[in-house]
């Protein structure tokens, strides 16, 4: 597991870590391929970094970034999954 030390984490490991694409590579063409929405908005850059409380949209679904780090800063621990 990636490891959160800002509190932030980048849009392609956060869709590599949610499942939606099994590599990096996937991760990039998807985003790149317009198929990714950050808060209602296109993102096209695989590095964006997504904060808590960020919604992401892909394939009909909207997943809600919540970097929950209380036990152990370096950590994520929770992520939680929204259907609109």
């Amino acid at each position: 597991m990636k490891k959160i030390r800002d509190n932030t984490i980048k849009l392609n490991q956060f869709l590599k870590l949610m499942g939606i694409v099994p590599t990096g590579g996937q991760a990039k063409l998807m985003i790149q391929g317009g198929d990714v929405q950050v808060n209602g908005t296109l993102e096209t850059r695989r590095g964006r970094r997504l904060v808590p409380g960020d919604k992401v949209t892909i394939q009909g679904q909207t997943l809600e970034v919540n970097l929950n780090n209380n036990e152990d800063p370096d950590v994520m621990t929770d992520l939680t999954e929204q259907t609109e």
